[in-house]
């Protein structure tokens, strides 16, 4: 039996994976690499790398690495982690303790195992954003029962750009809901990445990020249509003013040609 680390990191919005450690390469979807025996690192495209088997130095020492590679790198590093267990005497489960077991460590479970740390990491720093965001709406619901504040108009137009880019990124690049290749041909790897998935609750999770970017949208739509129909209500005024004064003008003229 032996026991792994496998940690989660998630870096940026892109990581560029071109040409990199071709020598260590053991699979590409996703790229998967061998660093030593019972070492792996696994990097996604959409800006996570997960770990097993290496010490939190050696895990370190490849970020580092990895790190101009890195668009949009953040300033901390979310992380996502379980333990391990590789046991050829059990089956493929997680116990009581939530340590993961498995009967074999090949390349195609670590693969599996990396995928579901990967869209969790993903999941769990997109939801701290949105929990952020509804902070900043709440305030500005506040500030609407006081009246409407054009200068917000905005904020809230950059709010919803972080909000679709957060849905793009999850669903276009990430895929959280979608089920990886490699359980396609594989009952016994659809029967584990199922489970993991479960685990991690990555199906509820998105479905509720998906709600709350859809309202955050909502709520900024409703108040982007209350400010235009605000300013389409003084533009109407300032018409009816300019077509006043322009009657004004004309009497006037009018009222000096007839004295």
């Amino acid at each position: 039996m032996q026991t792994l680390q496998v940690c989660a990191w998630f870096l940026g919005s892109r990581l560029d994976l071109r040409e990199f450690e071709p020598s260590r390469t053991v699979g590409l979807s996703p790229l998967t690499l061998a660093l030593d025996e019972e070492k792996w690192l696994v990097a996604f495209r959409f800006g996570v790398v997960v770990t097993i088997g290496l010490d939190e130095g050696g895990a370190k020492d490849w970020l580092a690495r990895l790190a101009a590679r890195v668009t949009d790198a953040v300033d901390v590093n979310e992380q996502e982690r379980i333990l391990l267990v590789i046991d050829p005497g059990q089956y493929d489960s997680i116990n009581k303790e939530g340590h993961l077991i498995l009967a074999e460590a090949s390349i195609e479970r670590i693969q599996i195992i990396a995928q579901i740390l990967a869209k969790s990491v993903v999941l769990s720093h997109y939801e701290k954003f949105v929990a952020s965001a509804f902070e900043r709406f709440e305030n500005l619901i506040k500030k609407l029962r006081q009246g409407l504040n054009p200068s917000k108009g905005r904020d809230v137009i950059n709010e919803v750009g972080q909000a679709l880019a957060i849905l793009t990124s999850t669903v276009g690049r990430v895929e959280v809901s979608e089920k990886p290749d490699l359980t396609w041909d594989s009952p016994q790897l659809e029967l584990l990445y199922l489970r993991l998935a479960n685990e991690f609750e990555l199906h509820d999770r998105d479905r509720i990020l998906s709600r709350k970017l859809d309202l955050l949208w909502r709520i900024a739509e409703t108040y982007l249509d209350l400010l235009n129909n605000r300013q389409g209500h003084r533009l109407e005024w300032y018409i009816i003013i300019l077509i006043l004064i322009e009657i004004g003008l004309t009497l006037a003229e009018k009222f000096h040609a007839f004295a």
